[in-house]
C-alpha cells in the first residue's frame, strides 16, 4: 500500500516518522513551522530501543558514528559518593548496543540528510484539517492546501492538532520542573561518559559528547515561568560546591548557550493516537517526563511501527488501528515509568525522603540498575518493507 503524506512537525519523531513512509515508497511533505533549523536542545541519550528504531529506518549506522557510547558512570550524591554505577559493557551484551549520547543538532541533521530536500518546508503554519472526505484529508499549510491520505500530527507537546482533534482532552500538565542545559564550548576530560547526580529537589547530569565535548543538565524544583537574568551565574551558586566535574562544565559554558524550559508532560493518557486518517506520534501522543530518557526513543519507536503497519497492512484505517494498538499501551506505560522515576529522583526534596531513597539505592542489588533499564530498553522493531 503506496499513499500519501503530510507530517505536521520537524522534530525528531515527525524527521523519523517522514524517513520510515519515504522507505515503504509514500510520497511525504513535512510541514516544520520554525522559519529556521535552529535544532534547539542540547544533546541526548539513546537507548537500545531508539537506536533500533533507527536501524529500521535505514539510519542507525550513520547515528552510531556520529554519537558516543556510554560505558562508565551512573548516579552520585552532592559530595560524590556513588548511589548506583552502570555497566555499559553488560548493557551492550544483553541489548547489543550501549546506551548513546549524541547532540541533538547531530541527530536532527542525520535524519533530514536520509529525505529529499523538497519533503521539508519550513516557516508554515498548519490549520485545522478537513476531514469531511472518507479517504483524504486536506491541510491548509500557509497559503496552500495539501491533500493527502494520512496526517502524522508530530509538532509536541503543546501539538496544536491534538487540541483540535481532541478537544475534551486537558492537554499539557506542568510537572513542576524546570530544566537548564548546554553544551561546554570546549572540550573536557571526563572520568565517566554520563553521570546523574541527586540532591534535595535538583538535579545534575551530564554526558559525554563525540567531540570530547559535554551536554549537562540542571533541573530544579520551581513555580513555571520564571527565568533568570544570568542563568550561568545562577547555576554556579546552586552547583558550584557539587563534586566534580560539576564545576568544571559549568566554567567550560558560554552564557548565551545556556538553554531554559519549563517541563509538560500528558498526565491524562488520551483515549487513542488515531482521529480518522490523522495520528498523534512522539510528544504530541504521550509527552513523558526525561526521568527515564525515553522521550525520543518512543517517538522513534513509533515512526518505525507506524510504517511497518502502512506497509503491511491493506487501507490506511486498518495500519492506524494496529498502530494505536501496538504503540499506545507501551508508551503510556513508560511515560506513567517517567513520572514515577521523577517522584523518587529530582522530585524529593525531604532530607529524609533523600536519605532513605538513597540508602535503597546503596543496598540494592548491583544488576539493578541494568534490569531497569532492560525493561523499558528491549524492544524489537518491526520489519520495514515496501
Amino acid at each position: 500500500m503506496g499513499g500519501t503524506a503530510v507530517v505536521v512537525g520537524g522534530g525528531i519523531g515527525g524527521l523519523a516518522a517522514a524517513i520510515g513512509l519515504h522507505r515503504i515508497g509514500w510520497d511525504v511533505r513535512v510541514a516544520e513551522r520554525s522559519a529556521t533549523l535552529a535544532d534547539a536542545g542540547a544533546g541526548i541519550s539513546l537507548h537500545a530501543n531508539g537506536l533500533r528504531a533507527l536501524d529500521a529506518l535505514g539510519v542507525g549506522t550513520a547515528v552510531r558514528a556520529a554519537a558516543r557510547p556510554q560505558y562508565t558512570g551512573g548516579t552520585r550524591t552532592p559530595d560524590g559518593r556513588w548511589l548506583a554505577r552502570m555497566d555499559g559493557a553488560a548493557l551492550e551484551r544483553a541489548l547489543g548496543t550501549p546506551i548513546m549520547g549524541i547532540r541533538r543538532a547531530d541527530l536532527h541533521r542525520l535524519l533530514r540528510a536520509a529525505l529529499p530536500a523538497p519533503c521539508l518546508r519550513t516557516g508554515v503554519t498548519v490549520s485545522a484539517p478537513d476531514r469531511a472526505a472518507p479517504d483524504r484529508v486536506a491541510m491548509p499549510v500557509a497559503d496552500e492546501m495539501w491533500e493527502a491520505d494520512l496526517v502524522v500530527a508530530a509538532d509536541g507537546v503543546g501539538s496544536r492538532l491534538r487540541a483540535l482533534l481532541f478537544p475534551e482532552h486537558p492537554g499539557p500538565v506542568y510537572t513542576g520542573s524546570t530544566v537548564l542545559r548546554a553544551i561546554t564550548d570546549q572540550p573536557l576530560d571526563l572520568a565517566t561518559d554520563f553521570e546523574l547526580t541527586w540532591g534535595e529537589g535538583a538535579e545534575f547530569g551530564h554526558i559525554g559528547l563525540a567531540d570530547g565535548r559535554a551536554e549537562w543538565h540542571a533541573v530544579l524544583t520551581a513555580p513555571p515561568g520564571g527565568r533568570h537574568t544570568d542563568p550561568l551565574g545562577m547555576l554556579l551558586r546552586r552547583f558550584g560546591g557539587w563534586h566534580d566535574p560539576i564545576p568544571a562544565l559549568l566554567a567550560a559554558t558560554r552564557p548565551h548557550a545556556v538553554l531554559h524550559h519549563d517541563i509538560h508532560e500528558l498526565v491524562t493518557p488520551l483515549r487513542s493516537f488515531v482521529a480518522g486518517r490523522v495520528v498523534l506520534l512522539g510528544d504530541a501522543a504521550h509527552a513523558m517526563t526525561p526521568n527515564l530518557g525515553q522521550g525520543a526513543c518512543q517517538a522513534l519507536e513509533d515512526a518505525a511501527t507506524l510504517a511497518a503497519a502502512l506497509a503491511t497492512q491493506t487501507s490506511v484505517p486498518s495500519a492506524l488501528a494496529r498502530y494505536d494498538a501496538e504503540r499506545r499501551p507501551r508508551s503510556q506505560a513508560v511515560a506513567r515509568a517517567a513520572r514515577q522515576a521523577g517522584r523518587m529522583g529530582q522530585r524529593l526534596a525531604h532530607p529524609l525522603a533523600v536519605g532513605l531513597r538513597n540508602t535503597a539505592l546503596r543496598l540494592a542489588p548491583s544488576g539493578a540498575t541494568m534490569r531497569a533499564i532492560l525493561r523499558h530498553a528491549d524492544w524489537a522493531p518491526p520489519r520495514l518493507e515496501r
